[in-house]
């Protein structure tokens, strides 16, 4: 058992009672101070994005859904890719930090502190597969391992591999508008067969504009796949 938060490094007090004995209890990874950090998606929300409806000019809101998301079902290229994102956090400085960590230092314990949560959203879908967002071959070299993998096996959830992505620059230094006119940057790997039908869920760590998601669902669309949502850490 880990005695200190993952974060900060503080010691975390774990109270031993003859209750806890009998019935242990899963502890947080990180203490309370940095736990209160990271911010759980309330309220009102975009029924696709998860965008956060409640600090939105009306203006930018349709229904229940965000602008964004109305742009994106009325190209016909891309509507009914993606059915919803469920993003869990807001992406406050708190967890960029965080997900520095992860990403970046290669620190692959950080996942669990996402494993609960994770494992309680996944819960609530109903679903055949979990499909995690790849990264490049030259990319998994660099880090070490991918991200989204180890948000899903902190969470004890088994994946299917079957999205190769092709080599590009990193999301993270692309612009907005970048981002939304970049090529196809997935392939599927894998047998047709077996995902015909399938509804998937995929798992990725930031959902900032949705198009790296729409592709990959775009692609397992393609492929046979039936309904395909997502599951991300934050909602940028």
């Amino acid at each position: 058992m880990n005695n200190y938060c993952l974060v900060c490094d503080s010691h975390l007090k774990r109270d031993l009672t003859w209750t806890t004995l009998i019935f242990p209890t899963i502890h947080s990874p990180i203490c309370t101070s940095c736990k209160a950090k990271l911010q759980l998606i309330t309220g009102e929300r975009c029924r696709i994005c998860s965008r956060s409806l409640d600090t939105l000019n009306k203006t930018f809101i349709k229904n229940d859904v965000c602008m964004d998301c109305v742009r994106w079902e009325q190209d016909p290229q891309w509507a009914n890719t993606l059915k919803q994102n469920i993003s869990m956090y807001h992406y406050n400085e708190f967890l960029k930090d965080v997900m520095a960590l992860l990403k970046f230092r290669g620190d692959y314990q950080i996942a669990e502190i996402f494993a609960q949560t994770l494992a309680k959203e996944l819960k609530k879908l109903q679903f055949d597969w979990v499909v995690t967002i790849p990264l490049s071959t030259e990319r998994l070299q660099e880090r070490g391992f991918n991200q989204t993998e180890a948000l899903a096996q902190m969470a004890g959830q088994e994946t299917k591999d079957c999205l190769k992505r092709i080599h590009s620059e990193k999301q993270s230094k692309k612009s907005r508008g970048e981002r939304l006119r970049q090529k196809q940057i997935f392939q599927f790997q894998g047998n047709r067969e077996e995902i015909k039908e399938r509804n998937i869920v995929l798992l990725d760590d930031i959902y900032t504009t949705g198009t790296t998601l729409r592709q990959a669902a775009k692609v397992l669309k393609a492929a046979g796949a039936k309904d395909i949502q997502a599951i991300t850490m934050a909602r940028g």
